[in-house]
């Protein structure tokens, strides 16, 4: 598994970002660093957040690919920049401000536990994990202070300046709590790791179950071989004098006896 977490990550990090921006969000590389510099961790996917006005048919259900993106900024706007957007719509415009959003892959379930739990302790509450059929194991940090307003209907506005002044408030409102977040989400996150590392060194990991089971061979004493020799030759004698009633059933023993280690493997 930590071979398979291995290349995944490199491949990962490796690839092109194939994301509209094309790169990390600054608000957020600082969080993006941290993870991919730790071997239990890397980032599939992230938005530091933004604010959208978005112009769509209304049986589109506001999916980006099928809308034109009037205006964004994953900064604070200003009622001009809003207004400015909805002078170009045609359909339905909506204003959308989408919260910080990372997908954090992770080498075991423990390490994605301890992501969730700082990701919820940081207001992201909406977090969650999943596991996939190939052993992924991901944590998708998300919270639910969005917003999602149309303002325009076939190209006709429906708000006047003054309610669109109200939602530009709302939405910077939003995005600085949003940014509030994300920096105790980084430092939550820096205590969690530095603790977990300090508990590595000091509890290392036991030894595995297959450890157990298969201790490492160690030298055989010399009354222990004469104890094996005597046992054989006791036994090559008594299966002299067997019959031949019950041929077979030793070996199907023995493999019924090895079904049953196979369970302990």
């Amino acid at each position: 598994m930590d071979k398979r977490f291995s290349q995944w990550k490199k491949q990962c990090l490796n690839k092109l970002d194939l994301s509209k921006k094309g790169s990390v969000d600054e608000d957020i590389e600082h969080v993006v660093s941290l993870l991919n510099g730790c071997e239990e961790y890397f980032t599939t996917s992230s938005c530091s957040g933004r604010i959208i006005l978005i112009d769509g048919a209304p049986e589109s259900d506001v999916q980006k690919q099928n809308c034109t993106w009037l205006f964004v900024s994953h900064q604070k706007c200003t009622s001009g920049d809003l207004m400015s957007g909805l002078a170009k719509s045609s359909r339905d415009a909506v204003l959308k401000f989408e919260p910080f959003v990372l997908h954090v892959q992770c080498r075991r379930l423990e390490d994605a536990q301890l992501m969730h739990s700082v990701a919820v302790n940081s207001g992201f509450r909406n977090s969650g994990l999943t596991v996939s059929k190939t052993g992924k194991i991901i944590t998708a940090v998300r919270s639910t202070h969005g917003l999602e307003v149309p303002l325009s209907h076939k190209g006709q506005l429906l708000a006047g300046h003054e309610y669109i002044s109200f939602l530009t408030q709302t939405a910077n409102q939003k995005m600085e709590e949003n940014l509030r977040r994300i920096h105790r989400f980084y430092q939550n996150l820096q205590s969690a790791l530095t603790t977990e590392k300090l508990q590595k060194l000091q509890f290392p990991d036991p030894p595995s179950s297959q450890e157990l089971q298969h201790p490492p061979n160690r030298l055989v004493t010399e009354k222990e071989e004469k104890s094996k020799t005597s046992v054989y030759k006791r036994r090559r004698k008594r299966e002299q004098h067997q019959t031949d009633c019950c041929h077979g059933d030793e070996s199907s023993s023995v493999q019924e006896l090895d079904d049953c280690l196979d369970l302990f493997t």
